[in-house]
């Protein structure tokens, strides 16, 4: 009896491991049938299908790593990027050791901009295999993105890359970002005229070498560049306005003017076109006093024409050239239009103040110069600005600005007998006798033969006025100049004498 109980019990467990076995291989089956239904949906443009598929398999094998690594790519694919990473972290920690959950799990923290868990995620990646050139450029590029300070290690990891596969177009294109950014700029023309010559068609390579070139004075380079850029994406017409750029920059206006017609004919209503062929002409005509490439820049301009949708930069080219063209009210016209567009070209303003101060109205012009200086701040012309303010100041009657304006532009220029002479006069008509003696004094010491000074000098032969400060006669400039000569004569004569 005990032995027909012990082998009903033998058979049972028997029996039960045949059903436990085929359950597995059952499983098995339909884990390994879900992941190739995935993956083929996957090939197929199906994500939906395909995370479906591989959904059904981690539920079959949830320590799987390999589903939550399929369906973690997948959900990379679609953009879901929060349960990209809830997989590609459980197939790393699934399979530490595998080196594709990580580079993937890395690329998705790039993704969402998380550069520190990125960079961490990559370098754990090179641990396990580190002769891999193009983790090597995803670690440069998190570094480099990551701006935060880390653009030498971004750097060295692009040598490292580099010298695995030198032919990684892009892993050359973002060593010259990063020496670019370290202003380190022949490095970088090198690294983007490298990635340009393993990947001819790569575009933002030869944009940053076009500006580069153009950085550094070679406009013959950016020139090529430009045409290049032009072939390689002749659906912009903006690409054809560049070189059209270009080739006025170079002094290639005949070539430039061709480009712009060409553009033209492919986009008659781009104001941008219209714009800077104006613009070439202009610059010919006020560099050669070409009164013919004026013209040519008043036509191109009018097609601008001064609606509402002209731009502040384009309407004060129409008034500049207006005004070259001695159209002065026109271009007034104009010109007061540009400034009151949003944004405001300082152009505009600088333009306005030329016109207003050619037809006398010192306190239009000062007040847009005055803008403008507020715009553009301390230049390298700051110190000429200074030295025109003071003296529109001092047309204008304000002679504590003119004071102001005139002692600014001096502290740069001291030996300017022109703005000398204004603060001689301010000084005067602000009744301080003595400065504006030493002011004129100055002035006539850096320019003893300025006509206009001399001319002041014999002017007058009277005595200097002794005039109350207060008084609105105040001391004139031709006094003072006089008294200046006399004083400087009796020395003279008094040296004579002792002689």
């Amino acid at each position: 009896m005990k032995r027909v109980v012990l082998a009903v019990g033998v058979l049972g467990l028997v029996a039960v491991g045949v059903i436990v076995g085929l359950q597995t291989a059952g499983r098995e089956r339909s884990y390994r049938g879900l992941l190739a239904r995935g993956d083929v949906a996957l090939t197929s443009g199906d994500t939906f299908g395909a995370i479906e598929a591989f959904s059904g398999a981690v539920a079959l094998r949830p320590d799987s790593m390999l589903a939550h690594l399929r369906r973690g790519e997948t959900y990379r694919r679609r953009g879901e990027l929060d349960a990209a990473t809830r997989d590609l972290r459980a197939a790393v920690q699934l399979d530490p050791a595998a080196p594709l959950p990580l580079e993937l799990l890395a690329d998705v923290y790039a993704a969402r901009q998380r550069f520190d868990r990125a960079v961490d995620t990559y370098e754990q990646r090179l641990r396990v295999e580190s002769r891999v050139p193009r983790v090597h450029y995803k670690l440069a590029l998190a570094l480099a993105l990551y701006r935060l300070g880390h653009i030498d290690r971004a750097i060295a990891s692009l040598a490292e890359s580099i010298a695995l596969d030198a032919r990684l177009a892009d892993a050359h294109y973002l060593l010259g970002l990063c020496h670019r950014d370290q202003q380190h700029t022949q490095e970088a023309v090198e690294a983007f005229e490298r990635a340009v010559t393993l990947a001819p068609g790569l575009i933002p390579a030869r944009e940053e070498l076009a500006a580069l070139y153009e950085s550094v004075g070679r406009y013959p380079n950016q020139l090529e560049q430009l045409q290049v850029l032009a072939a390689l994406d002749s659906t912009h017409v903006e690409r054809q306005i560049a070189v059209g750029v270009a080739h006025a920059r170079a002094g290639h206006p005949e070539a430039a003017a061709v480009t712009f017609a060409n553009a033209i004919e492919r986009s008659p209503d781009n104001p941008r076109v219209y714009q800077e062929l104006g613009r070439m002409w202009l610059d010919v005509g006020i560099t050669y006093s070409d009164a013919d490439a004026i013209q040519k820049a008043i036509e191109a301009l009018d097609h601008l024409g001064a609606g509402p949708s002209a731009s502040s930069e384009g309407l004060s080219l129409y008034g500049r050239a207006l005004a070259r063209n001695g159209e002065l009210d026109a271009a007034r016209r104009i010109l007061e239009q540009a400034t009151r567009r949003f944004p405001v070209a300082p152009t505009a303003l600088a333009a306005f103040a030329d016109v207003a101060e050619q037809q006398h109205e010192p306190e239009a012009a000062r007040a847009a110069l005055l803008d403008y200086h507020a715009l553009v701040g301390e230049d390298s012309d700051a110190a000429t600005r200074a030295g025109r303010l003071g003296l529109l100041s001092l047309a204008a009657n304000d002679v504590a600005s003119a004071q102001r304006w005139l002692q600014r532009a001096l502290a740069s220029e001291p030996a300017n007998p022109r703005w000398l002479k204004g603060l001689a006069q301010a000084d005067a008509q602000a009744g301080d006798v003595s400065v504006a003696k030493a002011s004129l004094g100055k002035a006539l010491d850096v320019a003893p033969n300025d006509e206009d000074l001399l001319a002041r000098a014999a002017s007058q032969s009277r005595p200097l006025s002794t005039r109350s400060r207060a008084s609105p006669e105040a001391v004139s400039i031709d006094e003072l100049a006089q008294a200046v000569t006399r004083r400087g004569e009796s020395e003279d004569d008094e040296r004579n004498r002792e002689a």
